[in-house]
């Protein structure tokens, strides 16, 4: 029973507005305390548990560098690249990026791109300056089709990477259920839904840009 005291810990902490992290600190060092673990031990769980999600944090090392690239100008800098390139057409643009995320995370490469890193300070700015919006409204659905376009490569694209969790969470559900079937075998299946899916929504991108000079 002691060993929940780290959770009166806890909320007497956040009702007290102290640091939360400090906070949990606290309260995990209760609990081990309270189960009979000395504060080496509590430090060392504290050590291995940092050191086995370590990867969970980069993402957290990046959001900054982002964030500060952005006040130094980045996005300004690429509607300027973008707005300079001849032929640079908004269907071009996110036509040509949908490919390049599927094609990457067909290769497991799915954390090279994404709404932080590439779509907030790259591709939504680029695309702003290819279509050029009349309104606020527009250029917020522009920004809209940016973010979906980067959503459909990611996840139509990694279903081919054999590694990804989502074919084997598939492979290990057909599996309970009586059918076997190779990891490989998913993936080659993926293929054909993947190739669908870049056409559909090219064609999507292409519709909205259609739409938008008939206004």
């Amino acid at each position: 029973m002691l060993v929940l005291s780290g959770i009166a810990v806890m909320i007497g902490g956040f009702m007290l507005r102290l640091n939360p992290l400090l906070v949990v600190l606290c309260a995990a060092l209760a609990s081990g305390l309270s189960a009979g673990m000395d504060p080496v031990a509590v430090i060392a769980i504290f050590g291995k548990a940092f050191n086995n999600s370590r990867y969970v944090s980069v993402v957290w090392i990046v959001l900054p560098v982002i964030g500060l690239l952005e006040r130094r100008g980045l996005q300004e800098r690429a509607r300027g690249v973008i707005a300079g390139m001849k032929g640079a057409t908004l269907p071009r643009l996110l036509t040509g990026y949908l490919l390049f995320r599927q094609l990457s995370a067909a290769l497991g490469l799915v954390s090279i791109a994404g709404h932080a890193q590439t779509v907030r300070p790259l591709l939504a700015p680029m695309a702003e300056a290819t279509a050029e919006p009349r309104d606020e409204a527009e250029a917020e659905r522009v920004k809209a089709l940016a973010a979906a376009t980067d959503n459909i490569g990611l996840f139509f694209g990694e279903d081919i990477f054999i590694a990804i969790g989502s074919i084997l969470l598939m492979k290990g559900f057909l599996a309970q259920n009586g059918i076997e079937l190779s990891p490989f075998s998913l993936s080659v299946w993926a293929i054909p839904t993947a190739v669908a899916a870049f056409l559909i929504h090219s064609l999507r991108i292409r519709l909205f840009e259609w739409r938008r000079h008939r206004k």
